[in-house]
């Protein structure tokens, strides 16, 4: 059984075409909504599968029509919903004493709803059974006790639905609030010639041209700063400095100090004593270049 041999909308501008082709399929009688059930379940019968959707395509019609103020495609609501009625015919068991119908309308509508959760809104409307009874209960409820239109709700009005669906009063509020705005595309032309997308107009967290381009400026001349400074030192200085804080991975103390034949401590020392000869001559290469270069000893931070 496919839902492809099933009558298709084209759009919502041929509902009425489509509602006339459903009605060409005839009613069942109990007795044969009966025999054919049985078919189907003892010999998969398909023929018999398809005279039992075909028969029911105008509830699905009807149940759909009841979400069409969601601004979805009625057209997608009735395949979704004809896609719960499949559901229910395969699993319909004629022994239990009840008619298809009735049992076919809660597939439906679970079908129905499921699909209007999850393309109603981007974010998530509901997670929990109380939230998606006052998802789908909001509207009716309003219209019961006179509250028309899409604006804010008064305390009172939202304590009274709140107390009906047995929901708290701030989850009634929020619950209307995305219901009264729907979300809108990104992809909206703006402007007077309309040659802009909404999304053009978003700020981007990404650094901008000319922040990165000082960025990089500012660490290169740091670099060669630094790599001018290197000359103040002698060369264990400079070996110790290159393998402690240039390195990516940097060597230990204890390491250094038994290349070196000297206790871990020393080679602390003299760690110390080269960065600040490092510092002195980075600051007097600065003052004399007048290079406004902060900080670019920042990356040579000691490794743990």
């Amino acid at each position: 059984m496919s839902i492809k041999s099933l009558p298709v909308i084209a759009s919502d501008r041929g509902l009425s075409t489509y509602m006339e082709e459903i009605k060409k399929f005839p009613l069942l009688e109990k007795g044969e909504e009966f025999m054919l059930a049985k078919r189907l379940a003892k010999h998969d019968d398909t023929q018999a599968a398809h005279k039992m959707v075909t028969s029911h395509l105008r509830l699905v019609a009807k149940i759909a029509m009841g979400y069409r103020f969601y601004g979805l495609p009625v057209s997608d609501l009735i395949s979704e919903g004809n896609v719960g009625l499949m559901r229910a015919v395969k699993k319909f068991d004629p022994d239990r004493g009840f008619r298809l119908s009735t049992y076919a309308m809660w597939w439906i509508k679970a079908a129905i709803n499921e699909y209007v959760l999850n393309s109603w809104s981007l974010v998530k409307v509901g997670t929990v059974a109380a939230q998606k009874k006052l998802f789908f209960n909001l509207r009716k409820l309003k219209s019961k006790l006179n509250l028309y239109g899409d604006g804010d709700l008064s305390i009172e009005s939202a304590d009274a639905i709140a107390e009906r669906l047995n929901v708290d009063r701030k989850t009634v509020i929020e619950m209307n609030g995305r219901l009264s705005r729907s979300d809108s595309s990104l992809n909206v032309p703006v402007g007077e010639d309309g040659d802009l997308d909404r999304i053009d107009l978003l700020k981007s967290n990404a650094p901008d041209q000319e922040s990165v381009l000082a960025e990089e400026e500012e660490r290169t001349v740091g670099a060669e700063l630094i790599s001018d400074a290197m000359g103040a030192l002698n060369e264990r200085e400079r070996q110790i400095i290159q393998e402690r804080r240039l390195s990516e991975n940097p060597r230990t103390l204890e390491e250094l100090g038994n290349e070196y034949g000297i206790s871990r401590e020393r080679v602390r020392q003299i760690e110390n004593r080269a960065f600040e000869k490092l510092q002195q001559a980075v600051k007097a290469a600065v003052a004399t270049l007048d290079a406004g270069t902060a900080e670019p000893l920042e990356f040579l931070a000691a490794p743990t």
